[in-house]
C-alpha cells in the first residue's frame, strides 16, 4: 500500500495541519488580529497543503516528490511569520511543526 511508505511523512503533514489550524484559530482571538494578518494567511496555505499532501500520499500520487518541495516551502515561509511573533505560545509552537515538516518534506523532494 503507497501510505505505508510514507506513514512518517504522513503523521507529520497532519500534526503541522492541526498545528496551523489550532494558530489560525489562537490568532483570530488574539487582541492584535491585524498584526496577525500574514501569520493566518500562511497558516491557512500551510495547513491546506499538508491536508492535500497527506491525502495524495495516501493514494500513492506520483508527483510526491514535487509535491514536497512545495509543501517544504510553504512550511518553512509559515514557520518563520509565525517564529516573529515570540509573545504567542500557539505561534510557537506552529513554528516548530513547520520546520518539522518542511524538513522531512525536503527529504521526500530530494
Amino acid at each position: 500500500m503507497p501510505h505505508e511508505k510514507y506513514q512518517s511523512l504522513i503523521e507529520t503533514l497532519h500534526e503541522c495541519m492541526e498545528a496551523c489550524n489550532h494558530c489560525y484559530d489562537a490568532c483570530l482571538k488574539e487582541e492584535n488580529v491585524k498584526m496577525l494578518a500574514e501569520c493566518i494567511r500562511l497558516n491557512r496555505e500551510c495547513a491546506d497543503i499538508c491536508s492535500y499532501l497527506e491525502q495524495a500520499l495516501g493514494r500513492g500520487t506520483p508527483f510526491a516528490s514535487q509535491l514536497a518541495s512545495v509543501c517544504a516551502e510553504i512550511c518553512e515561509a509559515c514557520g518563520e511569520e509565525c517564529k516573529k511573533h515570540d509573545h504567542h505560545e500557539h505561534c510557537q509552537k506552529c513554528a516548530e511543526a513547520c520546520f518539522k515538516c518542511a524538513e522531512e518534506c525536503r527529504k521526500l523532494a530530494a
